[in-house]
């Protein structure tokens, strides 16, 4: 591993690449994916450096996972696998909850572990919260399946400080995952000092808006973007401006909106790893150029003047599930 680009996640974590990979959008969250490009990118990933893959047991109705165990087989000890679980799919993709009964989580990891065709899982983590059982309850289940041998280390994803508090009287936590980048800097206020606070540490998911930094529009039904706030309506109109400014400022500095979206993160949070999502090679090489490229503390002000974002991060019905969001 290039230690040059690498970070501890928490006190407790791994040592992790600089950029992590997010692999989401491999499995028709965005609109249709190329398998074949998909595994392209991972491999071109972890030839580059990057460690990190990051997963969920529900994109996809498991296709991200047994995608993620194809491209990994014979690369095993390469890869740090971040996995996500505890969300509902109906056979139609609709959602149905969180379930984090204890017994639901050995469940959850058990058929993760055989789709992804390992023995161990680096870091397992709930999705969200389950609002009928305490947290307390899910790390306690998650910590037997570490004391079994079966996961590695435990994080969290999209909860608040007082649920980290009460996660690590359970068990070391080594790191939250939360969406973050120039249109959603909520965690700024409380949420990062909190857990800097606590040692534990953080990826970053989201860090181009799902595209909307880059100019990125929602292809189709398909694409569940077209049902973001961000993406429609009368904040569609503002935001493009934001775009068209942040675009600007890139080519001036010679980088693409990408690598001056990540570059900004990086800059911002330099003890944090950013989650890449990229589904070609062509735009993980462009990502990760930002980490050549780093922002003065000119340029983050100057970026920051010139931008203003509106609108939610998902609909008010998603938006009530996040711990993460509540005071």
């Amino acid at each position: 591993m290039d230690t040059k680009h690498t970070v501890k996640l928490g006190s407790t974590g791994p040592e992790v690449f600089r950029l992590g990979l997010g692999c989401m959008g491999m499995s028709g969250m965005y609109g249709a994916a190329d398998e074949a490009e998909s595994l392209r990118t991972i491999h071109a990933a972890l030839e580059r450096g990057v460690t990190l893959l990051d997963t969920g047991d529900f994109y996809g109705m498991g296709h991200n996972e047994l995608l993620v165990g194809r491209a990994i087989a014979g690369r095993r000890e390469k890869v740090q696998l971040s996995v996500k679980f505890g969300a509902m799919r109906g056979p139609d993709g609709s959602w149905g909850g969180m379930d984090l009964r204890p017994v639901a989580v050995k469940n959850f990891a058990a058929y993760s572990l055989k789709r992804l065709g390992v023995d161990v899982i680096d870091i397992y983590r709930p999705a969200r919260l389950d609002p009928n059982v305490p947290i307390e309850e899910t790390v306690g289940a998650i910590a037997e399946l570490v004391k079994a041998g079966y996961v590695r280390h435990i994080a969290l994803s999209e909860v608040g400080a007082e649920t980290v508090r009460r996660a690590q009287r359970v068990h070391p936590i080594v790191d939250v995952q939360l969406e973050y980048s120039l249109a959603s800097r909520g965690p700024e206020t409380s949420l990062f000092p909190a857990l800097r606070e606590l040692g534990v540490g953080a990826t970053l998911y989201g860090v181009l808006s799902r595209g909307l930094l880059t100019g990125s529009k929602p292809t189709g039904a398909g694409d569940f973007r077209a049902h973001l706030p961000r993406f429609s309506g009368e904040h569609r109109a503002t935001n493009e401006a934001s775009v068209q400014a942040l675009h600007r400022f890139a080519q001036e500095r010679g980088l693409s909106p990408a690598q001056l979206a990540i570059a900004w993160v990086l800059a911002r949070q330099p003890g944090f790893v950013p989650i890449i999502g990229a589904r070609r090679v062509a735009q993980f090489e462009d990502a990760l150029a930002a980490l050549a490229r780093p922002l003065s503390r000119e340029d983050v002000s100057a970026l920051e003047s010139l931008v203003a974002f509106t609108g939610e991060r998902y609909g008010a019905e998603q938006m009530h599930m996040l711990d993460s969001e509540r005071p």
